[in-house]
């Protein structure tokens, strides 16, 4: 395989920008309800935070799929943000 070939190939691994802005995006928010579930002992809103933060090295490099799951994981936390 010749280099240019094998640039080509790496460089369509790699993940779009939209996809590294809801990574980032949602890595924040997670990390957000994350300490405030630990502050106020809201154990779910805790989970949902560290699910939050790591769930966008589990959907690969699908851009739809992590704004889907994202998108699903917040209006989790807006659900239960008061019990």
């Amino acid at each position: 395989m010749d280099e240019q070939a094998l640039q080509g190939m790496l460089i369509g691994m790699l993940p779009t920008p939209a996809y590294m802005f809801g990574a980032i995006v949602f890595g924040i928010i997670g990390f957000v309800a994350y300490r405030f579930g630990k502050k106020t002992a809201r154990s779910k809103i805790k989970w949902l935070g560290v699910v939050l933060m790591l769930f966008p090295y589990v959907t690969g490099s699908d851009t739809r799929l992590l704004y889907l799951v994202g998108s699903g994981l917040c209006v989790a936390l807006y659900y239960y943000r008061n019990e």
